[in-house]
């Protein structure tokens, strides 16, 4: 490594006083590459005073000055060397000066430095290389026969690990070869110069240093973030070349493929999720969002390489999946299980040379047909990839799952081969896979303009894509078990399962871990899942068949009120116990039959007559064991003369009814709500808070205190104490409803929306997403011919 030998202030000094103009000196090195003691005189005054390196996108340097710069950049003394290139770096991106610097021979001068120097001085030439490519000029350096000698040059730096600077350089210079070529320019848009760009230029280097990509995927974890920026750009590079190369050739490009299986082996998936996971994202949004929509062309690429049996990879890739089944041992299982299969194998074992060949070979493996190939048609070989690594990931698993299922009848069974496709399907389509890369990159881009990040664009779990497959497969074989679903019912478990990722994989957060995720999988409540799918198929018919759904929902309240009343009436027509409570104060109720004041009698029992005529009750010294019948309760009341019900009813645990004001239609009813709630408990020691109060109107003729304008006075004819809030609720809205009034109670009215809703659930399940009205059956609404007939018919009656 070439040293200093000179500090930065004495060489300022000789360099610098032609123009008068002092720039700003170069940073300090991050480790010197010399030794040489600090002078111990001070630097110029103007050190201080200068800001930091000058800006790289105003040069600061004129085309006057070009031939004194080539001449310290050929100078012999490293010091002149390297402040020359120092502000080289600062000027060459400007194309008028490069364009001139080009024209004078600067490009053999600094190819020189690149592969003569080291330490800043050679991190500055690379810096400089970059930058001149970056503005498209300068590639003329990679022509020749030295072009392979620069291009391993600059890959033996990024093996050879140096210092950080020179790795930034030399990942720059990289990505700009690599990316060259897909700008339509390359080996195509310059005939006559050979010249390589995109990843054959690397190709004879790779082949010098084989641990290069190794190389640069470690790079991916370092703390510089510009450094780690530039390797991430040179992946994407490689990535985007290596599947542009793949375009157009038959086979499915075999190579792209094997060259992105060799960088997922080195950790690269690892390496950019936790990239994407960390605090590091503002400086490294650009190349994450870019190598997550090259991840999406990848996955989309894979799902269009059709699964052909002709290729040796995918026949042994379905092979595979026929023995890590453990086909053998599943024959004798069902050897035991069935005679007629143990006939069959004894028949076949017979034969010499025969081979014991399974009817069920691929069907017992989920599959719908013994013909895998063509229902891979629509996952493509990404579907068998999920599929063969689920297999080869979970062997034995596997091999316990599919006993299991084949104790169970055949319509029972989970089709694990069918799951596992719709599962990557459901991925694919949860992620956007198809969507436009350069679209996403485009917004993307709008919205890294702020300061902040959005966090919403990064999709760290789409590199989990094998994990998020197993995770989703084994809440594909959870909710087939619990729901008890059968072949015919698969469709349903695969739409509770995408509203399971949907719900678990897209409300995750960048940061979340996939453990929690795939916790979440298994772990998620299924009676939540069935209301979120409920709520979600309702708002998705709501969008489409509002008015429909409105005249729906108002048929099924009617529906549920009609439902309810019964059976608030059937509760009247049972009868039930109330207390009654003693009090000196209590008013001697108004009976037609007797006026003679009776003796206290604590238990009171009421009931409906059959014909819904008539309250008929009693009072009873005790309990009886037994409900009385109609005919050992005297007093009735007719439900014709009822004028009010007045109840203090209130609503448990604090909630209010849903209505609380007077109704008034043919008969008044009113309803107090005080905040005391009955004991069920109560006896004759606890006096009953909530009490009922049937009113009929006296005749005024035979009352003394009747109105002066002779209108009927109202007055109590009957008093219930209900021991607890249900049963005042069942008695007061059944009284209401046998007087054609609405119910107030809010017990009774969220009985009436929760049947309400559970018709429109069911109704919802019963619509398939294909029901759609196509038009009237062929023959339907077409008026009958009357051709042969007379006028003798008569209409039976």
């Amino acid at each position: 490594m070439a040293t200093t030998s000179a500090p930065f202030s004495i060489e300022r000094r000789h360099i610098l006083h032609p123009n008068n103009n002092p720039p700003a000196p170069p940073p300090k090195d991050p480790m010197p590459s010399s030794t040489a003691p600090i002078p111990s005189h001070p630097p110029p005054t103007y050190t201080y005073s200068l800001p930091q390196p000058p800006d790289t996108t105003a040069p600061t340097m004129d085309q006057s000055s070009i031939p004194s710069l080539l001449a310290r950049l050929a100078s012999d003394e490293d010091a002149s060397r390297k402040m020359a290139v120092f502000k080289l770096q600062s000027s060459i991106n400007d194309p008028s000066f490069a364009d001139v610097f080009i024209a004078s021979g600067g490009l053999i001068i600094l190819r020189r430095l690149i592969m003569t120097t080291g330490g800043n001085t050679l991190a500055y030439a690379l810096q400089s290389l970059s930058r001149l490519l970056e503005v498209d000029m300068g590639w003329d350096v990679f022509e020749g026969n030295a072009a392979g000698d620069l291009v391993e040059r600059v890959v033996e730096l990024v093996v050879r690990g140096q210092l950080v600077n020179i790795l930034r350089g030399a990942m720059g210079v990289l990505v700009a070869l690599v990316s060259h070529g897909q700008n339509g320019e390359g080996e195509g848009g310059r005939p006559g110069h050979g010249m390589l760009y995109g990843f054959r230029a690397l190709k004879p280097a790779v082949a010098v240093y084989p641990q290069f990509f190794e190389h640069v995927i470690a790079q991916l974890q370092s703390a510089d973030h510009a450094l780690c920026s530039n390797a991430l750009m040179l992946v994407n590079a490689l990535i985007r070349d290596a599947v542009a190369s793949s375009d157009g050739k038959t086979g499915g490009g075999e190579e792209w493929s094997k060259f992105i299986k060799r960088l997922q082996d080195l950790g690269l998936i690892k390496a950019v999720y936790n990239l994407m996971q960390s605090s590091a994202l503002q400086d490294l949004a650009h190349p994450l969002l870019e190598f997550q929509g090259l991840t999406k062309v990848l996955l989309r690429k894979w799902r269009e390489v059709k699964v052909d049996l002709e290729r040796p990879e995918h026949r042994r890739a379905l092979k595979g999946l026929h023995l890590a089944s453990a086909p053998d041992r599943y024959l004798a299982t069902a050897a035991l299980a069935s005679p007629v299969m143990k006939v069959q194998e004894e028949e076949a074992a017979g034969k010499k040379g025969s081979k014991r060949h399974n009817p069920e070979k691929w069907r017992r493996l989920g599959f719908e047909t013994e013909s895998p190939a063509q229902e891979f048609d629509q996952a493509g070989f990404l579907g068998m990839m999920d599929l063969t690594d689920y297999v080869r990931k979970n062997e034995d698993g596997f091999q316990k799952l599919l006993l299991e299922q084949s104790s169970l009848p055949l319509d029972e069974r989970c089709p694990v081969a069918r799951a596992s496709l719709a599962v990557t399907m459901i991925l694919y389509e949860h992620f956007e896979v198809d969507q436009a890369m350069e679209n996403e990159d485009a917004r993307g881009y709008r919205v890294l303009d702020a300061e902040t990040p959005n966090d919403r664009l990064f999709r760290p779990l789409l590199l989990q894509w094998s994990r998020l497959h197993t995770a989703g497969l084994h809440a594909f074989f959870r909710m087939w078990k619990a729901t008890g679903a059968e072949r015919e019912d698969f469709e349903k478990v695969y739409e509770l399962v995408r509203i399971l990722i949907e719900q678990v994989v897209g409300q995750a957060g960048r940061t979340k871990d996939v453990l929690e995720v795939e916790d979440d999988l298994q772990e998620y409540d299924l009676v939540r899942l069935r209301e979120l799918q409920m709520g979600l198929l309702e708002l998705s018919f709501e969008d489409q068949w509002g008015p429909h759904l409105y005249q729906i929902r108002e048929e099924l309240k009617q529906e549920a009120l009609q439902f309810v009343k019964e059976q608030r009436i059937r509760c009247l027509l049972q009868g039930s116990w109330f207390p009654k409570p003693q009090s000196s104060h209590n008013r001697q109720e108004s009976q037609p039959q007797s006026s003679k004041r009776r003796l206290y009698q604590p238990w009171r029992f009421a009931k409906l007559s059959h014909n819904r005529r008539y309250l008929h009750y009693a009072d009873f010294p005790t309990q009886l064991d037994h409900d009385p019948g109609l005919d050992v309760l005297p007093e009735k009341v007719d439900l014709s003369t009822i004028s009010s019900v007045v109840s203090n009813v209130s609503a448990p645990n604090g909630e209010s009814p849903e209505r609380s004001e007077t109704a008034s239609i043919s008969t008044s009813t009113s309803t107090t709500l005080n905040h005391a709630s009955p004991n069920p408990n109560s006896s004759k020691s606890a006096k009953p808070t909530t009490k009922i109060t049937i009113y009929s109107y006296a005749d005024p003729a035979s009352q003394p205190d009747s109105q002066p304008n002779g209108e009927a006075k109202e007055e109590p004819i009957l008093t219930l104490y209900p021991e607890n809030h249900s049963l005042a609720s069942e008695w007061l809205d059944g009284l209401l409803m046998l007087l054609n009034q609405a119910p107030i109670t809010a017990e009774t009215n969220k009985l009436v929306s929760m049947v309400s809703e559970y018709g429109m659930k069911i109704r919802l399940l019963n619509v398939r997403v294909d029901a759609v009205y196509n038009g009237p059956k062929e023959g339907d609404g077409k008026v009958p011919s009357r051709e042969g007939l007379d006028e003798d018919y008569w209409y039976e009656v």
